[in-house]
């Protein structure tokens, strides 16, 4: 199977019980082991004006981390629970550090719906210190099905790009799902402020069509057909805007990549793209 081992940071926000859903369906259809990690930040500060509050935050953590083992049992999905003190990203990854997990499960926004505010805080915070993929749910639990039937990766050549077609891919064999790979050429006008003549244009077109071979030749060698497409613009509008049209139920993108862009990826594109996306964003490892 392809994830033996899934932890579900939990929060007990809408988003957060769609991520349980969407595990406890995956693990049904799938297999593998899910367990709840739930994190209570109290600070020093808050500890000398009423020391009790920590108590009952664990205690608030428990009965939330309660009420979504009943939800996963309605899957028939038994899963463990623990709810640790400290600042919940890093909670969240300590723990998948220490039980080997090979994917974290997030809802997108976190106890007050604070979109900017929690992907910038806890979500990004995840995905750049996580040892493994993070899947981050942003739908209706209603729609949480544990099954992908057409999966769009963000492909640039890029080592991480790679990596996240070849995880895109070895979903496509569990479902039988179609994939598609999505090179978008960025506006380089607009980065390095220069007019893009029509010779420069058809380099770009020629070594954009180079790229989308090689997302070929990954897909052939892992024995998936992958579709290819081609854009020009923003990565995370077109990411999003092409998911929307081929209704595809699930965004595959490396941690780092668009272009070599480091970790400020996690500000700029993946955060984009997981803000604006209408269904879950696994970000491959």
């Amino acid at each position: 199977m392809m994830y033996d081992k899934i932890l579900i940071g939990y929060d007990e926000s809408e988003y957060s019980m769609a991520a349980v859903k969407e595990i406890a369906a995956w693990v049904s259809r799938h297999g593998g082991d899910a367990s709840l990690i739930h994190g209570v930040y109290f600070d020093e500060e808050e500890f000398g004006i009423r020391p009790s509050l920590l108590e009952e935050r664990v205690l608030q953590g428990e009965g939330a981390c309660y009420r979504a083992q009943v939800v996963a049992a309605d899957f028939g999905i038994p899963m463990d629970a623990v709810v640790r003190e400290g600042d919940p990203p890093d909670v969240i990854v300590d723990s998948a550090i220490k039980n080997n997990a090979d994917l974290i499960a997030l809802g997108t926004y976190g106890r007050k719906g604070l979109s900017r505010m929690i992907i910038g805080s806890v979500t990004a915070k995840v995905i750049a210190g996580a040892p493994c993929d993070v899947l981050v749910v942003k739908r209706p639990c209603g729609d949480c099905t544990g099954k992908y039937e057409k999966i769009l990766v963000a492909y640039d050549g890029s080592p991480s790009s790679s990596n996240a077609l070849k995880t895109a891919c070895d979903l496509a064999r569990s479902d039988s799902a179609e994939v598609t790979a999505l090179y978008v050429v960025p506006l380089y006008r607009e980065m390095v402020n220069f007019f893009k003549t029509d010779g420069i244009n058809k380099m770009l077109v020629k070594e954009a069509n180079k790229i989308l071979d090689q997302a070929k030749a990954i897909g052939s060698e892992a024995g998936i057909d992958v579709n290819i497409q081609l854009d020009e613009g923003h990565p995370a509008e077109k990411l999003v805007n092409t998911a929307n049209l081929n209704h595809s139920d699930l965004i595959v993108m490396g941690s780092y990549g668009w272009h070599g862009i480091n970790k400020t990826l996690i500000g700029s594109t993946a955060e984009r793209v997981i803000m604006l996306a209408d269904g879950p964003v696994l970000v491959a490892r």
